[in-house]
């Protein structure tokens, strides 16, 4: 049963993505048999070029997308490469679970009550060193620019890429190589750079594009922090596929097909920039620089990136403050008086939407890890190795734009008449938490001592009984932490849970989000802390419970 794991696997993952795109494509281009049209037009196109906002939505679209991933990119590897081998660095790779857990949604709520006119960075300096007795009529959450949108995208996603570049540091001989780069009279930041992004830039190259197609792409954060009017292009057809006029259909699919037009354009271009890029690295290092006047660019921008993690962790701490707060005016740093008056009067939908919540994300993150734990021993016991294909394939969800596709496969669930199930839900989280467990658990499993195997085989154990009783135990770190991601992917998800759910099943992330367009900031800070406290729990259990159950055996804990 083991060999049709992958076959089945991949049906999961590419199935959906292949039928989602066909039929987002068919009603751009004016084919919609549920709707009466059986003949091929342009005219979604006119009425989408025709939008008034179009070209603004357009430009958002691209240029908060390229800016987020530039910025996240260019924090990320000088983040490590100014702290690798210092106390800093073991601070950063500490602060890493927190802000991986904590879900997109949160982030923005959260980045939205620290940058907001009346926010907690105002309230600091307010009114002793700007003298505003009242908050000042500055955009700076929802500007017309999307400034404030790239910088929540950047916080969330440079964790993620500082995840990537660590993982892929530990596959190259780390520290000798910066020792002989020091050797040769270059400092710390510009040996990482000249010496070991050269080597592992292959590694993160996925991970780029995935943090590139969600910047360009992503619905949930540009309706807290991006421009309203208009909005960036996914945003837009996300409306019109949710709106009540069924016409709209058509120029959501062609502004659905378009996006995923610009995700597959953008990786490319960033796919082609990289060979400039590359030779002007080379020619940098042919002329031998061992230090010049950019080298204070390296603290200056070292210190942007710290002050962005600080602002990512407050982000939490603003939530959790306005949830708890009774009366809180403006400019007062802190609240007049604390309360839990609002976790009375929302305890009921809010334990209710928890439980929802924690349903689909365990059963998407349960099936996930069996479908990867199958397709890894099926991969043992054959002998077979993973091309780079079947990289691209796994990483796929990721770097196809949701709403590419979902609207499609909202249409296949529709003709099985499984929309607005929980079974519908699931499988659409299952899409996306594959990846992230599969990619989670490859590496350990792939790097565990076979010797360990062929002993216990030697002592008349069945593959089966070594599987349980050897490999397992053994990998309960892993697998504990891969669960733990699965689960936080699960709970970040907003369109799918929309699209596969039809409106009619609510969970945390739909429920903030909804609420973050309006609405008092303490109701709010109640669902996305909430929110935030679930993957968090999670991960702290996945790293505890390894520790705990194995706590008499060292090389197991």
């Amino acid at each position: 049963m083991l060999r049709f794991a992958p076959t089945l696997t991949f049906l999961i993952l590419l199935g959906p993505i292949g039928a989602g795109l066909l039929w987002t494509l068919l009603p751009a281009f004016g084919y919609l048999p549920v709707l009466g049209t059986r003949e091929f037009s342009l005219d979604p196109w006119r009425e989408l070029f025709a939008y008034a906002g179009f070209r603004s939505a357009l430009w958002l679209t691209i240029s908060t997308g390229f800016g987020a991933s530039l910025v996240s990119l260019i924090l990320a590897i000088t983040l490590c490469a100014t702290s690798v081998g210092t106390r800093a660095f073991e601070i950063l790779r500490a602060a890493l679970p927190p802000l991986l857990a904590t879900p997109h949604v949160a982030i923005a709520i959260g980045f939205a009550f620290l940058v907001a006119p009346s926010g907690l960075i105002v309230r600091g300096f307010s009114p002793w060193a700007t003298g505003w007795e009242r908050p000042p009529g500055i955009a700076t959450v929802n500007d017309v620019y999307g400034l404030s949108l790239i910088a929540g995208l950047a916080l969330k996603e440079t964790v993620y890429l500082i995840l990537m570049i660590v993982a892929a540091s530990t596959q190259v001989a780390l520290r000798p190589m910066l020792q002989a780069a020091s050797a040769l009279g270059y400092g710390p930041a510009r040996g990482f750079v000249a010496v070991i992004m050269p080597q592992i830039y292959r590694q993160i190259r996925l991970p780029i594009y995935a943090v590139l197609a969600f910047s360009l792409a992503n619905v949930e954060m540009a309706l807290i922090l991006g421009p309203g009017n208009p909005p960036p292009l996914s945003v837009v057809a996300t409306r019109w596929f949710a709106g009540y006029d069924l016409g709209m259909y058509y120029p959501a699919s062609a502004a659905a097909t378009l996006q995923f037009a610009i995700v597959v354009a953008g990786i490319g271009l960033w796919r082609l920039m990289e060979i400039p890029v590359g030779a002007i690295h080379r020619a940098w290092l042919a002329r031998g620089v061992r230090r010049g006047a950019g080298e204070p660019l390296w603290g200056s921008a070292a210190l942007i990136g710290w002050t962005g993690g600080l602002l990512a962790l407050a982000t939490l701490v603003a939530i959790a403050a306005w949830s708890f707060a009774h009366r809180w005016r403006y400019p007062d740093f802190l609240p007049q008086s604390w309360s839990l008056r609002v976790w009375e009067q929302h305890a009921g939908n809010v334990t209710a939407l928890a439980g929802v919540t924690a349903v689909i994300a365990a059963a998407a993150t349960l099936v996930a890890m069996v479908l990867a734990l199958a397709c890894l021993e099926n991969e043992q016991r054959r002998g077979l190795t993973v091309g780079q294909g079947a990289l691209w394939a796994l990483y796929l969800p990721l770097l196809v734009p949701q709403i590419g596709f979902l609207f499609g496969a909202q249409m296949l669930l529709v003709h099985f008449s499984l929309d607005a199930t929980l079974f519908a839900v699931i499988w659409a989280h299952l899409i996306f938490v594959m990846p992230y467990v599969f990619l989670s658990l490859a590496d350990p499993f792939r790097a565990l001592d076979p010797r360990y195997a062929r002993s216990a085989a030697a002592l008349g154990a069945s593959p089966m009984r070594i599987f349980f009783t050897v490999k397992l135990p053994m990998l309960a770190r892993p697998l504990a932490i891969a669960c733990a991601i699965g689960f936080a992917v699960s709970i970040a998800l907003y369109l799918p849970t929309l699209f596969a759910g039809a409106g009619r099943i609510a969970t945390l992330t739909t429920e903030a989000v909804t609420l973050s367009s309006g609405g008092d900031r303490r109701v709010i800070g109640v669902y996305a802390f909430i929110q935030a406290l679930l993957p968090l729990a999670v991960y702290a259990i996945a790293l505890a419970l390894p520790a705990l159950i194995y706590r008499n055996r060292k090389g197991l804990a």
